[in-house]
């Protein structure tokens, strides 16, 4: 990565994320990020999603410093060093998911998730939901909280936090997971390849409203979900190569 790129930099309203970009601003000095080569993210692994959305026509390489609560996708802070270590950083490639739903009014929506498209209950009452992949029903009914399809970059996410299985970039898999199932009970999701097409059906919509989220879009009331990767959109995120993402996905998995 050529050191001489212009960078341009972007934080979120945390305190720290703030002064670290006027300490940055002052000493590297930067460009618009609309004319940016390189962004530089300053903030949580929330915020690089969210800049990773506002900026998803740039096609420019994001290359983020933790200065937030959660650090999965970040860098280390430091001052010294930047334009040394954006040339020198990993570059890792990434394909979202493709959310098409249909909600009770008949209306379409699509949206793009970097991390999971999640399926949830609405109200009180669990969600009931039939599941299908590359057309064949797998479930026929889910009784559960809920259910989502995660990307490898997302299933140290919300996928984690619902006991899913966390997935290897490079793997060519995505996780298929549910939230508190009641029905059938057992059931702990599924790894299928990056390829899978999934369709959801919700049941009992009247009794039992659904919501489907592509990582920020909320889709309420949805009768349907397709799900998919899309190999049409991608985005490079840059990594110190002492961060090494495979590695902390690997130790993720082993944390007590």
């Amino acid at each position: 990565m050529a050191a001489d790129r212009t960078i341009g930099f972007v934080a979120s309203e945390a305190p720290e994320a703030k002064k670290a970009l006027a300490e940055l601003k002052a000493r590297y000095g930067g460009v618009p990020p609309e004319k940016a080569e390189i962004m530089v993210v300053l903030g949580g692994d929330g915020f690089m999603l969210e800049t990773l959305h506002r900026y998803l026509d740039r096609k420019v390489p994001f290359y983020g410093m933790h200065r937030g609560s959660v650090g999965f996708l970040m860098n280390d802070f430091n001052l010294n060093g930047l334009k040394e270590r954006i040339a020198r950083a990993e570059p890792i490639e990434i394909h979202p998911l493709e959310m098409r739903a249909r909600d009770a009014r008949g209306q379409s929506h699509s949206a793009l998730a970097i991390n999971e498209v999640s399926i949830s209950r609405q109200g009180r009452q669990v969600a009931k939901v039939k599941i299908s992949v590359d057309g064949q029903v797998r479930l026929p009914e889910l009784m559960a909280d809920g259910v989502l399809v995660a990307t490898p970059l997302g299933s140290t996410a919300y996928n984690l936090s619902a006991h899913g299985t966390i997935v290897p970039l490079g793997s060519n898999l995505l996780a298929l997971t549910p939230v508190s199932a009641f029905r059938p009970r057992r059931w702990r999701g599924a790894l299928l390849p990056e390829t899978a097409q999934f369709h959801f059906d919700t049941l009992d919509p009247e009794r039992r409203p659904v919501a489907a989220v592509a990582d920020y879009t909320e889709v309420r009331d949805v009768l349907t979900v397709d799900v998919r990767q899309t190999r049409d959109v991608s985005f490079t995120l840059l990594f110190d190569p002492e961060h090494n993402f495979a590695e902390r996905v690997m130790k993720e998995q082993f944390s007590a």
